[in-house]
């Protein structure tokens, strides 16, 4: 991966004893003029070097994303 990452959140795992949650944005994250995200990843423990899962979400799909997660809250 390539490009610019601006660390933006970064909160406690829920029900772990030291993962985390950490949201970033990254610019051209598949190399020149590829569309800036943001990323989303989930490690289980506070050290470790890479998410052991992330997900990237292109701009013109943030709010949709977010409302399908408050939909999901719902049924929790």
């Amino acid at each position: 991966m390539s490009g610019k990452v601006t660390p933006i959140e970064e909160m406690h795992l829920s029900g772990t004893k030291d993962g985390k949650i950490t949201v970033t944005t990254i610019e051209e994250p598949y190399g020149p003029k590829s569309e800036n995200v943001v990323s989303i990843g989930i490690s289980l423990q506070a050290n470790a070097d890479e998410p052991d899962w992330k997900v990237h979400i292109p701009k013109a799909n943030i709010d949709a994303v977010i409302e399908a997660l408050q939909k999901a809250k719902e049924h929790l």
